[in-house]
């Protein structure tokens, strides 16, 4: 396929200008024009753009790519380093951020649901049909000790587990990857049981202690590896053309 066709298969399928973002979403950098192999990847890092050089990729998909809200604008040091990387080995960058967390079925709170056996329920932002934050439910309730453990051998990384008091028992529960801690206190004022993010804030654990809620922080990389490998899984059926995950580790 060509990169036109790419970026319009992403957009139709991504639908990136239904919702505010912190950056760009779509062709960050653009590369050649025929495109036969595809690597994806959490972030845009110079190992991941390193490899797609090794694997004779000409594109590359990741949910964190470049140019941020408030970053510098200026091309120096390690920018540069990737940018002129991206550049001489004319690769394309296309990144999606928050359009890859809300997908109904790729997205990132998706497969995590998907992983964990959730039952998607709704919203956490009620009435907000694309809230970053979901809510569900597991089909027997379960104790803090248990999910902390089902997120540990899921993620294959030791989750953070801050329990109330009450040390309550799990039926309800929401979810929002990456650095979605601060959706704990909606999750606690609607009587959820437990928040399951990627990060934590020093104020997390007070907000669980005073709110009655879990909270598990499983790590803004582990949390984020599956919608990004989902979405390249499905371009793969869709497309004659090769995409390759790669998993460069990060245990923040």
């Amino acid at each position: 396929m060509n990169r036109h066709q790419l970026e319009q298969y992403l957009e139709q399928l991504l639908k990136p200008a239904q919702i505010k973002d912190y950056a760009p979403n779509g062709l960050q950098i653009q590369g050649c024009e025929n495109i036969t192999k595809i690597i994806t990847g959490v972030t845009a890092s110079q190992a991941l753009i390193d490899r797609a050089f090794d694997e004779k990729a000409q594109a590359i998909i990741v949910h964190h790519g470049y140019f941020w809200k408030n970053e510098s604008y200026v091309i120096r040091g390690m920018k540069h380093k990737r940018i002129k990387a991206l550049l001489e080995h004319d690769i394309n960058l296309f990144a999606y951020h928050l359009p890859l967390d809300i997908h109904p079925t790729l997205g990132n709170n998706a497969q995590l649901a998907k992983l964990l056996n959730i039952e998607v329920t709704g919203p956490l932002e009620l009435g907000n049909p694309i809230s970053v934050a979901i809510q569900g439910a597991f089909s027997n309730v379960c104790s803090g000790e248990e999910l902390a453990q089902l997120i540990n051998t899921k993620l294959k990384r030791a989750c953070l587990h801050i329990a109330p008091p009450s040390n309550k028992t799990i039926k309800k529960v929401a979810w929002c990857t990456g650095g979605g801690q601060d959706y704990i206190e909606l999750a606690a004022e609607q009587g959820i049981d437990a928040f399951i993010s990627g990060e934590v804030s020093e104020k997390t654990t007070h907000i669980a202690h005073e709110m009655d809620i879990h909270f598990f922080a499983a790590g803004h990389h582990a949390t984020e590896r599956y919608g990004v490998k989902a979405l390249g899984e499905y371009i793969a059926k869709a497309h004659d053309v090769e995409v390759m995950f790669v998993d460069i580790d990060n245990p923040v």
